[in-house]
């Protein structure tokens, strides 16, 4: 009894949600077509907002050269960092030895 309980609630969430009524229509759409897609899943996907497989791929592609970017300049970064910490520091020893 209490799994149908759970089923019936999630059946009024989707529906509450707006989820039922954008697959039904999505689902509508693809049965009117006449020339069916090759892909039932990237129809979908496409009707619902999503990228296509082949864009979803390129963003992917792009996601990791950006990552690969962002870690040559972070290490840049964090060398800089080291570098000028060194730089202050000696200037600060020279500092401090012309004042003894």
């Amino acid at each position: 009894m209490e799994r149908e309980a759970k089923k019936e609630a999630f059946r009024k969430y989707l529906e509450s949600s707006g989820v039922l009524d954008a697959l039904t229509k999505v689902l509508v759409a693809l049965y009117e077509e006449n020339d069916k897609p090759s892909s039932a899943l990237e129809f979908v996907q496409q009707k619902l907002g999503g990228p296509s497989i082949s864009e979803y791929e390129k963003l992917q592609a792009e996601k990791s050269d950006l990552q690969l970017k962002y870690d040559e300049l972070f290490a840049a970064h964090r060398e800089t960092c080291r570098e000028v910490s060194f730089s202050i520091i000696v200037f600060l020893c020279s500092f401090w030895n012309s004042l003894i």
